[in-house]
């Protein structure tokens, strides 16, 4: 039966590097969307892809010595071969740097300037260098930069701006009249209350600063900035011509039924995506999901350790499925997940070995040790059977209606509930017991094929989360997966079938102190190749290079008293956590240990650190700094920082090993 239409797309990935785990936990969600509504009769499309332009990609690029297309095809290239790595199903990888979509861009931003909703002006303001953000003086906190805290110079800056306030309006009442537009409703709360409501800035759509970027065609000083650029893959995709002649595919496809994306960027596609197509006249998404973060657990991973966790290193570990088992399971609704090492293990032990596996296996072995693996339904019922059939029959009602709300980790949950039920019913039934009977050889025999019934009916459902181990599954009983149709009774599974010989291992049990010492010497090799490569390229460096060192003069402050200078306490810590502040682009907030005190400090550094690699860097911090807020985050402290003339940042750090707590003087 086919349902209609379903198009559904992910974020597109940020060329600035490979992603990790966490990054690649939104593809297998989306894929495990597309996969389910495939089954359940929807006609799919499954867009994916890379977003290619900006300053930072052509910074990395001058960094590493090659062009920027150079730069981005290789990140793409490893981009798509994760994704394909993870079994995802996507009907196309769109990328940025695809000449049809960049020149659709060039024909939107054209458009929407001749239009009057695209205006030239200029940036004129107070700028943060590092940041590279201008702001207005009520914007300012105790007269820094709201996002990093540091000091704003006077500057100006041509740009294309775009007139968001003209649709403002018409978006709140949108989102008020459709409330399943943001989801989950946290979300819509932020954006409402936090950005439409108090009244919106027109935005920023073209930049002169870099180069590498989609030219606005008719001022060719400018290239159009990446949220113009970046969000209108999910139609030029698709076949959208703003000149009239989009393609049937896109009358088809659009507007899409779901934005799945992360929820740091829920504000662009909420506010601004919907605004632009407002602007061209196109029917706005139905709905936009931002899922929560998958974090690397108790603030332990860092790349500076070189043991941040990549979906190909979990799969070397523990296979695909295990590894989209894991990552659709650990995350709630709305709330952040955690992946281990250690947790890891825990859930393939006890849901893949044991509920499941050890399941599958011991059917298997029972039908042949009891019947040479004749599987025949003799008739014989119990009043325990009626239970699990319910279940069995059941399952499908109960996991559709979670994946109604997207809630794919609960959908999981009713489809082990099954597995569950089928290991209780062995207990309750004693298949041993009744072998040891002639009398009880029907009996034994109804068991066994309600048993495999019910596992064919769970592996079924199982299919678009882990779809190997289903196939597998099926294939070790003889049979094939059924469609969710078919799901609604019980009792499809042919009697007198065979199931194989010798049943596979789906899923063997793992020693996490195995598992984990491996780990540690992966990311000891991984740590050594990065020294390595550093230390060539320093090597390389001074090779090349017999120029003295260069210093850069600044602009010297009021001179101070010594009395002063002693009013400040600085100190070591050690950073224990740390994570982005989701309303902004350029801050993390990190939990430091000074001694035996935690505190927590915001820094504007996330153009030149991570988060993970931040954890476990010992660094220099003003201790007696009044607490300020910064992005609705306080902060406790100042983490010292160097920074040269181009305004890159480098934590101070100190040059020996030093205990948290020691005084800096």
């Amino acid at each position: 039966m086919n349902k209609g239409k379903y198009y559904i797309t992910t974020a597109i990935a940020y060329t600035s590097g490979k992603p990790h785990i966490g990054n690649s936990y939104e593809i297998v969600l989306a894929d495990s969307i597309a996969r389910f509504k495939r089954k359940d009769g929807y006609d799919v499309f499954f867009q994916t892809g890379t977003d290619e332009h900006g300053q930072k990609i052509e910074l990395k690029a001058q960094e590493a010595g090659i062009t920027p297309k150079e730069f981005v095809d290789g990140v793409a290239g490893t981009i798509k071969g994760l994704w394909d790595l993870m079994e995802t199903s996507y009907d196309r990888f769109i990328r940025t740097t695809d000449e049809f979509h960049e020149k659709q861009v060039q024909k939107i931003f054209k458009k929407l300037y001749e239009q009057g909703d695209i205006y030239k002006g200029s940036y004129e303001g107070l700028y943060c260098t590092p940041c590279e953000s201008f702001w207005t003086e009520s914007q300012l906190v105790e007269g820094k930069c709201p996002d990093c805290g540091r000091d704003v110079k006077p500057a100006k800056e041509e740009a294309y701006f775009f007139k968001m306030s003209k649709y403002a309006d018409k978006l709140i009442e949108h989102i008020n009249s459709h409330p399943e537009f943001i989801q989950p409703v946290s979300r819509k709360n932020e954006m409402m209350n936090n950005f439409l409501l108090p009244g919106l800035q027109d935005l920023c759509v073209s930049r002169t600063s870099f180069k590498w970027g989609i030219p606005v065609d008719f001022d060719n000083k400018h290239v159009v900035y990446v949220w113009l650029d970046a969000l209108t893959n999910y139609i030029t995709g698709i076949g959208y011509d703003c000149g009239g002649s989009s393609t049937d595919q896109y009358q088809k496809l659009w507007p899409a039924d779901l934005h799945l994306i992360g929820k740091d960027i829920i504000r662009f596609h909420t506010i601004y995506w919907p605004i632009f197509l407002m602007a061209l006249g196109e029917p706005l998404p139905k709905q936009v999901f931002g899922h929560p973060w998958l974090l690397q657990g108790d603030g332990k991973m860092s790349k500076s350790k070189g043991n941040v966790i990549y979906a190909d290193d979990l799969v070397d570990f523990f296979g695909v499925d295990a590894v989209r088992y894991f990552v659709l399971h650990e995350m709630p609704f709305e709330n952040d997940g955690t992946i281990s090492w250690e947790l890891l293990v825990e859930r393939i032990n006890s849901d893949l070995a044991n509920t499941l596996g050890n399941l599958v296996n011991r059917t298997i072995s029972m039908s042949n040790k009891y019947f040479g693996g004749i599987v025949a339904d003799k008739g014989v019922s119990d009043a325990v059977d009626e239970e699990l059939k319910t279940v069995a029959v059941g399952a499908y009602d109960k996991v559709a209606a979670k994946m109604e709300e997207l809630r794919v980790a609960d959908a999981l949950t009713e489809i082990f509930a099954l597995f569950k039920r089928c290991n209780k019913y062995i207990d309750e039934t004693e298949p041993w017991v009744l072998a040891k009977d002639e009398a009880k050889k029907d009996r034994l025999a109804t068991v066994l094929y309600n048993l495999v019934e019910s596992i064919v009916i769970g592996a079924s459902l199982l299919e678009p989360y882990m779809p190997a181990t289903a196939k597998k599954i099926a294939g070790q009983l003889n049979t094939g997966l059924r469609g969710f149709e078919e799901l609604n009774s019980f009792g499809g599974y042919p009697s007198e079938n065979k199931v194989t010989e010798k049943p596979e291992i789906l899923f063997a049990r793992l020693d996490v102190k195995e598992v984990v010492e491996k780990a540690d010497a992966m990311f000891a090799e991984r740590k050594a190749a990065q020294k390595q490569s550093t230390d060539e390229a320093q090597d390389e460096e001074k090779n090349v290079s017999d120029k003295e060192p260069e210093g850069i003069d600044i602009d010297p402050k009021e001179e101070i008293t010594y009395d002063l200078f002693d009013k400040m306490q600085f100190q070591v810590g050690e950073i224990i956590a740390c994570e982005e502040v989701p309303k902004s682009k350029k801050l993390l907030c990190s939990k430091v240990r000074i001694g035996s005190q935690i505190k927590q400090i915001v820094s504007g550094i996330k153009q030149h650190y991570s988060a993970e690699e931040m954890v476990g860097k010992k660094v220099m911090v003003l201790v007696n700094l009044k607490p300020a807020t910064l992005a609705g985050v306080v902060s406790e402290g100042m983490l010292l920082c160097a920074e040269d003339a181009e305004g890159n940042l480098a934590l101070l750090t100190p040059e020996k090993e030093m205990p948290s707590g020691a005084e800096i003087c």
